[in-house]
């Protein structure tokens, strides 16, 4: 998400190093570098207008400030408006006092909006709720079938009626939701491939017959502006509460993240970022800000950390790196736990300076898959005492796991290493470092 801008802001932000002074022919060489990067990224061109306006006026004729450099102090002008442009604040989900809180969400055909309605719903039981989701797409083919095999995976019950007007369904799934102790309803309903009258009134007759709390319009981030164009019709002819960016963690180049707040004055409250149930974010402006600029974002790293770690098994960790007791199958279990925090690249990419470092390196999770085969073709005793293993042991090792022995040798040299790094540390830097999930590699 955003590499590409994140690449050309940085060039453009590092030829203003060592200028003592923000002048006027510095900044406009500068200006306009970072319009040709908005603008490649998708950017509505009026909302990059007013941005360089902005920073222009900002910028000009700033005395630097001690220590800082003109290109640190441009890159706090540009974060600054980022976050002004994006919504300054993360907006919520408005939850009714009386429930069910009913969530009608909305969109073109193709944007992810069934998808999404099974991320949501996944997301808002992690936070306490007990959600139901409404099949109201009768158009689409599978559409109600998808959502009833999503619902499943998740283990969230799914309000369906064969081949009846979506209106009334909607309104009944509210009903149903009451007799069940269901207190989140999240309407499914259906999109077309281009927005049409029949579309825009059955919407609307839902939002007047079933009242949604919040309704949230649906946005494919990689159809650029296409998707900022559709949301202002839907505007127009619904007035939605709030947006959702999906399938953020492809080839979307972030134009879309960046302009559709300014042009339709709705907030944007999350995106999609991958096909697992839990791959959703809230949308913060001023971290996603900080990850353009390539300053990551520690933020949200830690409450993916907070979310996936057990915290039990952080302490009996602790306790055995005091006692130098870490062996293969904590090494095994570390991996697990990093592997809930979701893709190894997109968590590098939240540590400051890592997106950087890591331009052009593939960053590959199937290296897990390799870890984790050599470990599960290991007797417990080898997985507990690894200077056990032999050469014969290695080779049974690498033909169970289809791995080679150069690789169960690599592993274990590397899981050595690690061992004596651990033991000249002080043992006073573990504590709190594995509280949550620490990482010991």
């Amino acid at each position: 998400m955003f590499e590409d801008l994140t690449s050309k802001l940085d060039r453009t932000l590092k030829r203003l190093k060592g200028q003592g002074k923000l002048t006027d022919r510095n900044i406009s060489d500068s200006l306009k570098e970072i319009r040709r990067a908005l603008l490649e990224a998708d950017v509505h061109y009026r909302v990059v207008k007013d941005f360089l306006q902005r920073i222009e006026k900002k910028a000009v004729g700033e005395e630097v400030v001690r220590s800082v450099t003109p290109g640190q102090q441009i890159v706090k002008i540009v974060y600054d408006e980022l976050v002004t442009l994006m919504g300054k604040s993360h907006s919520e989900i408005k939850l009714a006092g009386i429930p069910p809180t009913v969530i009608m969400l909305c969109g073109l055909q193709g944007s992810g909006k069934t998808t999404f309605a099974s991320k949501l719903a996944f997301f808002l039981r992690k936070k306490g709720r007990h959600p139901m989701l409404v099949a109201a797409d009768i158009y689409r083919p599978a559409a109600v079938s998808q959502l009833q095999i999503l619902g499943k995976n998740i283990n969230i019950p799914v309000y369906a009626e064969d081949g009846s007007d979506p209106i009334r369904i909607c309104s009944a799934s509210v009903k149903n939701a009451r007799e069940h102790s269901r207190d989140v309803v999240i309407l499914d309903t259906a999109g077309r491939l281009h927005i049409d009258d029949q579309m825009m009134e059955e919407l609307a007759q839902i939002k007047e017959v079933v009242k949604p709390h919040e309704i949230l319009f649906i946005a494919d981030g990689m159809t650029g502006q296409d998707a900022v164009n559709a949301a202002q019709q839907f505007l127009e002819r619904l007035d939605f509460d709030g947006v959702v960016l999906t399938k953020m963690d492809g080839d979307a180049r972030g134009g879309a993240a960046i302009s559709i707040g300014q042009v339709t004055g709705k907030l944007i409250k999350f995106v999609s970022v991958g096909e697992k149930p839990d791959a959703i974010e809230s949308f913060h402006p001023d971290r996603i800000a900080s990850r353009i600029l390539g300053m990551g974002d520690v933020v949200s790293l830690v409450e993916k950390a907070q979310e996936s770690v057990d915290l039990e098994k952080a302490e009996i960790l602790e306790k055995k790196l005091r006692r130098e007791q870490f062996t293969l199958e904590d090494f095994y279990e570390q991996i697990q736990q990093i592997k809930k925090m979701g893709p190894l690249e997109q968590i590098l990419g939240m540590i400051p300076g890592i997106s950087k470092q890591l331009k052009n390196v593939p960053v590959d999770d199937s290296a897990f898959v390799k870890v984790e085969a050599m470990i599960n073709s290991m007797t417990p005793e080898e997985r507990q005492h690894p200077q056990i293993i032999n050469g014969s042991r290695r080779r049974r090792i690498a033909m169970g796991s289809g791995t080679r022995v150069q690789d169960i040798n690599q592993l274990l040299n590397q899981f050595q290493e690690m061992r004596k790094m651990m033991k000249k540390m002080k043992m006073g830097k573990f504590r709190g470092a594995f509280r949550p999930g620490a990482l010991p590699f």
